[in-house]
């Protein structure tokens, strides 16, 4: 499995990276795709990068919507009593 982005902290996985590979139809712009092939670029390599970034930001905004409540009240304790640390930091 592909273990490739960090949030909270934590390494969350985005997909099953041993899942079998399933063809797809694309369409893409003529000349970019001659360009991409001039360069020896992999598609299927950076379609499958491009996804994992664009799947990583959905789930991260999907996250702060689904958490935004606990999020608030999580900093509004902390503006009324500091963090539960705070006695404890030597710094």
């Amino acid at each position: 499995m592909r273990v490739n982005f960090r949030f909270g902290g934590e390494m969350a996985i985005v997909f099953d990276e041993s899942a079998p590979k399933k063809a797809a139809n694309l369409s893409v712009n003529s000349d970019l795709l001659k360009k991409a092939k001039e360069l020896k670029i992999n598609l299927s390599a950076t379609f499958e990068n491009a996804l994992t970034d664009l799947i990583r930001e959905k789930q991260s905004e999907n996250w702060k919507k689904s958490n935004k409540q606990a999020i608030k009240a999580y900093n509004t304790h902390v503006e009324k009593h500091g963090v539960f640390s705070k006695g404890m930091r030597s710094f």
